[in-house]
């Protein structure tokens, strides 16, 4: 039976205290070879400010951070923002809170790269309007908003595609589509924020 509201933060913060790597981020293929194609999708780009909404445990935030002058990393689970931390611990560019996003934001604005990567199928159509309404005045123009997302049916508020196709709606003509890449198991979407 499907969520019909947002996951909340002790969702997260039982898996991460049952075992530190519940989706095998790690360890399984799958999750490497995403990354690879995330990161590729950015090409050989150099962003300011980047904002990765649910880091996890930071397998990912350590492979971004040499695209970033400055990555903030948030976790609704502080469990996994410790874990997270202590990944990147040689990385001085990267920094973490605990911010239960949409319904709380980063003080900061300016983001030149938003991530949004296996979060917003999380995310009930209250939050999904949140999270929108905070990406048209946080990340600037020009800047750029990379979504990548599961799927493969869930039990979760929104489906993979839902999610998607949800938030560019929301967003509409504030955004133009750069690159879209499916796989057999994933979608990949690159949006660049207009003027």
């Amino acid at each position: 039976m499907r969520h019909q509201t947002s996951l909340d933060a002790e969702y997260f913060e039982q898996m991460f205290r049952e075992t530190p790597d519940p989706w095998g981020f790690e360890t399984k293929a799958y999750e490497q070879a995403k990354y690879a194609r995330t990161l590729a999708a950015l090409g050989d780009r150099r962003f300011d400010r980047a904002l990765e909404v649910g880091c996890a445990n930071g397998v990912l935030t350590a492979q971004l951070a040499p695209y970033c002058e400055r990555l903030l990393a948030i976790d609704v689970s502080q469990t996994a923002l410790d874990t997270a931390r202590a990944r990147c611990s040689s990385l001085p560019q990267v920094t973490f809170e605990r911010i239960e996003f949409p319904r709380q934001a980063p003080a900061d604005t300016a983001f030149d790269l938003l991530l949004l990567s296996e979060v917003a199928y999380y995310w009930d159509d209250g939050d999904l309007q949140r999270a929108a309404d905070w990406i048209a005045g946080a990340v600037v123009a020009g800047g750029e908003l990379l979504l990548v997302h599961w799927t493969g049916d869930t039990d979760y508020p929104q489906s993979g595609d839902g999610a998607v196709q949800k938030l560019q709606a929301m967003l509409a003509e504030r955004i133009m589509l750069l690159h879209a890449d499916r796989q057999p198991e994933y979608r990949l979407d690159l949006w660049r924020m207009g003027a």
